[in-house]
């Protein structure tokens, strides 16, 4: 009874805040004070702080704990020279006063960006104590503490040591120097082509800062992998610098995404081929002349070859020759190179093979700063996909893992589709590589190849929208990101109940549902776009609506969603096992005989690796066409749950935020029949199958679907 009555006085207390209008600029770092229990408590624990060392990170860790304690429980905290009962004590062990706690096991375990949150035993009490081996480990080590405040936890009997699993935790803004952003659906570039004054922008710039460095990001590369040469002109390095220097405090690097073909286009040179020794010498003046400007640069990221993009096969070369020269060059820096090995070229090869086909001939012939970046999956960030073959098969090369934080696939900014599902059914897959055990995480972050350099990237979804990311609650996949590149061992669910806690409510009847509906969300989207297996059903130039129609004269198959589905009088599925494209061979056993096989290929992948006629039957004794009708019903069904569901938590959180992510689940509710609609319609002129007689009729005619206009939907 003493807790039931205790949550419904904590309902009424975060029910009061609902006419306080939020605009979601905050992100998770709102500081928003908590129900009086959580506060009282946090109080009582921590009454006075003392931060051990004065260099710019710890300054910055210093202020953001003194402004978010304040405003989470209400009380300024006192500052104290020396540390007592109920003193915070933040320092590293350069500090005496952290050197002499006696935590040196658990120091080395914390590595050099890692932290120990500790209770300690003082004269009169306790004391908390955050400490690490660097200014960087000490920031992550306050975010951290804080966000055991902010979601909640016990700061009781601490006893915590964490290291980030990867070296390098980067976003990747696909940013134009124009100010437009290449699959960005929450407005132009917060980088380039603004009109404001760069100290007008500090602050914003460092609210991205910190964002990033809650969630342990720790680098950015701010401009487009399809990249402009002019980034490398003098006018946009000093741009470089200058959010260099914001981000420098927060343990923050900056990367920079370069054209191959720059030294023929702005350096007047014949050629770009890379073993030209002009070329190296005028990569070398370049990289002397960024470093002098930013001495804590990070490298370089290159899309080489790829979509039109240059790079050495231009001139006969290949992705050793023009990854190592760049090495080369950067390597007296300590700079590296992160050479995409996305690589699809239209042509008859299945682009599924592509990426393996092409790099594993250079496994273990990189330069040592080179890493090896792999989308999660063969062919582009579809809603679902197969683990890339790449990930265990390069052994001697460091692989680097890139996921897409924006919804290029799933429904932009407008659908809800909380990624970390989707990013854990990845990193939990086994590839088998060195036997079972050899996840795709274990593959990328040193503890099953021993790796140099170890790191993991997501293509932002950030812009100068408001709300940052276009839609309040896709917030959390640019959280969820920078949690799981810390630590891919956490749990979906564990990440979303911390965020909502952090963003939107601690209230138990509103974090239950909306953790239940993120938790659902992103097998939502697959059912009511591409369920079992299907894949690029999407229009081939936006991404956005369904076209599996699209047929343009004079194209090359690869670029048509027919390409992927393969659609026919006989059935549907692309085929990829032996007796096709043969896409399977490229995985380790026994994972290629579970692929090969119809029977035992996993449902959820079963038209990535087979065409199978319409009547086949799956294990539930459904035929194929009734499976994919059933499964883009079920997707509707739980887009109209999501937005019931949404509807019933009116008066948990700010009206104006409350009626904004309202909008949106109308908007998916309404697309997501536009996706059954469209696809099943268009499938049933080859199937010749009915719909079962149960299920709702189509609301649309498929004449009339084929002629919508992709912006008339999506801007109404």
């Amino acid at each position: 009874m003493k807790m039931k009555f205790i949550a419904w006085i904590l309902g009424i207390l975060w029910l009061s805040v609902s006419a306080q209008a939020e605009t979601g600029a905050d992100l998770w770092l709102r500081y928003q004070r908590l129900p009086s229990e959580l506060s009282a408590s946090y109080s009582q624990t921590i009454r006075s702080v003392q931060f051990a060392g004065s260099d710019a990170t710890m300054a910055a860790a210093k202020d953001e704990f003194l402004a978010a304690f304040e405003g989470l429980t209400g009380k300024a905290v006192q500052q104290v020279r020396r540390p007592a009962a109920a003193t915070l004590l933040v320092g590293t062990t350069s500090e005496k006063v952290i050197a002499d706690l006696g935590l040196e096991d658990e120091l080395s375990r914390a590595g050099e960006e890692g932290y120990v949150l500790r209770t300690m035993d003082v004269k009169g009490g306790s004391m908390t104590v955050v400490a690490a081996n660097s200014s960087a480990g000490a920031l992550y080590g306050t975010f951290a503490l804080l966000r055991r405040m902010q979601s909640g936890q016990s700061l009781e009997n601490l006893a915590v040591v964490e290291s980030p699993k990867y070296d390098l935790r980067l976003l990747n803004h696909w940013d134009n120097l124009d100010g437009t952003v290449e699959r960005g659906y929450a407005g132009h570039s917060i980088f380039w082509n603004r009109t404001e004054e760069f100290s007008e922008l500090e602050d914003f710039y460092r609210q991205y800062a910190r964002a990033n460095a809650s969630i342990g990001i720790n680098g950015t590369a701010i401009n487009n992998v399809n990249a402009n040469p002019d980034v490398l002109t003098a006018e946009y390095i000093q741009q470089f610098a200058q959010l260099a220097d914001i981000f420098r405090p927060y343990n923050i690097r900056i990367y920079m995404s370069v054209n191959f073909a720059s030294p023929a286009v702005i350096g007047g040179l014949e050629n770009s081929d890379p073993l030209n020794p002009d070329v190296e010498a005028w990569w070398e003046n370049k990289v002397a002349e960024i470093y002098r400007a930013i001495p804590d640069f990070g490298g370089f990221l290159v899309k080489a070859n790829s979509e039109g993009q240059p790079g050495p096969m231009d001139y006969g070369r290949t992705h050793q020759d023009g990854a190592n020269m760049l090495a080369r060059v950067l390597q007296a820096h300590e700079g590296i190179v992160m050479w995409r090995a996305f690589v699809y070229e239209p042509g008859d090869d299945d682009r599924a093979r592509q990426a393996y086909n092409e790099f594993m001939p250079f496994d273990g012939k990189f330069e040592d700063n080179v890493i090896v970046q792999v989308k999660n999956g063969p062919i582009d960030f579809q809603p679902r996909e197969p683990f890339s073959p790449l990930f265990g098969a390069m052994q001697k090369t460091p692989v680097m893992l890139e996921f897409q934080i924006t919804q290029e696939y799933l429904g932009f900014s407008d659908h809800l589709a909380y990624l970390s599902t989707m990013w854990k059914e990845v990193l939990d897959a086994d590839t088998w590589a060195k036997g079972p055990g050899s996840t795709v995480a274990r593959t990328t972050d040193g503890t099953l190849f021993p790796q140099t350099l170890t790191a993991i990237a997501g293509v932002a979804n950030i812009g100068r929208d408001t709300t940052w990311t276009g839609h309040h609650l896709i917030q959390s996949n640019w959280y969820a990101f920078g949690r799981l590149a810390w630590d891919h061992q956490l749990s979906s669910e564990d990440i979303a109940d911390e965020w909502i806690k952090m963003t939107l409510s601690h209230n138990p009847a509103f974090v239950g549902p909306l953790t239940d509906m993120m938790m659902r969300s992103r097998e939502a989207v697959v059912d009511y776009m591409t369920p079992l297996g299907l894949h690029h059903l999407m229009g081939w130039s936006h991404h956005y609506g369904p076209e599996p129609w699209t047929d343009i004269e004079g194209a090359r198959p690869d670029w048509l969603p027919r390409y992927y589905h393969k659609a026919s009088a006989y059935g549907i599925g692309f085929d990829r096992s032996e007796t096709g494209s043969n896409a399977v061979e490229q995985y380790f056993s026994p994972v290629k005989e579970l692929y090969n096989s119809p029977e035992t290929c996993p449902e959820n992948l079963l038209l990535w690796f087979h065409h199978l006629p319409w009547d086949y039957r799956l294990k539930s004794g459904q035929t194929l066409w009734n499976s994919i009708v059933y499964r883009y019903y079920a997707g509707v069904e739980e887009a109209r749950h999501f937005q019931r569901e949404w509807d019933r938590l009116e008066g948990f959180i700010d009206d104006q935020r409350f009626a904004d992510i309202q909008f949106k689940f109308k908007v998916q509710t309404r697309e997501a029949i536009w996706w059954r609609d469209a696809c099943l319609l268009y499938f049933q002129t080859y199937s010749k199958r009915p719909i079962p007689a149960e299920l709702e009729r189509p609301v649309h005619d498929l004449d009339e679907l084929k002629e919508t206009k992709f912006e008339m939907l999506h801007h109404n």
